[in-house]
């Protein structure tokens, strides 16, 4: 039997993860006020952050929190605590895109699951294998594969493996 597809929905400021709980969603995403790519949107602080996770989760809602940024030297010093805190709070997981981010996350906040970003292009079954062997349990695919692409993928990564 076939898994249900999740529905996943943004959620870039306290009032859009509000209308995500209320039509449906079983999973948000959203970012900190730092280490997300959409600076435009509102984003949640470290304390907004809890309040929203604790929210998603009484709602039983999972709540990702992007830390998709391609970090600088600067960034990597704040990396660790930011990612402990997410493992701290609850966060369902944490979707990056940089190899760097991966390996803190792993060091840092080792039971947080990582999802890996469609922003890091994963375009083929080799890749997907190499993150999930690093750590993953989840890569979001290219936006631009074809379903019979996405099926070879599937058909040459570990079940365990999430396909998004």
């Amino acid at each position: 039997m076939a898994a249900r597809a999740e529905i996943l929905s943004p959620a870039g400021d306290m009032e859009k993860l509000k209308l995500a709980l209320l039509y449906g969603a079983d999973a948000v995403y959203m970012a900190g006020k730092s280490f997300g790519m959409r600076a435009a949107a509102g984003n949640f602080n470290n304390e907004e952050l809890k309040n929203a996770v604790s929210l998603c989760h009484q709602k039983d809602i999972r709540a990702y929190i992007t830390c998709n940024i391609i970090p600088g030297e600067d960034d990597l010093k704040l990396l660790p605590q930011f990612l402990e805190y997410l493992q701290e709070i609850g966060a369902d997981a944490v979707i990056i895109t940089d190899l760097g981010v991966l390996s803190l996350a792993k060091r840092y906040a080792p039971r947080l699951p990582v999802h890996i970003s469609t922003q890091a292009g994963i375009m083929n079954s080799e890749t997907a294998n190499m993150l999930s062997d690093l750590g993953a349990s989840r890569v979001i695919l290219a936006r631009e594969l074809a379903l019979d692409s996405i099926a070879s993928i599937r058909a040459k990564t570990p079940k365990s493996l999430e396909i998004e």
